[in-house]
């Protein structure tokens, strides 16, 4: 499963923060910012697992950063 976000963080730094958050909340998935991208992509990969977006989301906000699940177009 993949779940897209779009949030507001901008620097490295700040997403490298953030990964090392959410590879620890999250040890099986995968995470990736696209800070390229007009909507700084956050993407997670879970494998055959369900995601957890509303944990997601806490963790990030937690943080005060802000993230919201992208809708499929």
């Amino acid at each position: 499963m993949i779940e897209v976000f779009k949030t507001n963080v901008s620097s490295k730094k700040h997403a490298g923060f953030l990964l090392g958050v959410l590879h620890g909340l999250f040890p099986g998935a995968h995470f990736n910012f696209d800070l390229e991208d007009r909507d700084n992509i956050l993407r997670m990969e879970a494998g055959g697992s369900p995601i957890r977006v509303d944990e997601i989301i806490f963790a990030v906000r937690e943080h005060n950063f802000q993230i919201e699940v992208l809708p499929d177009l």
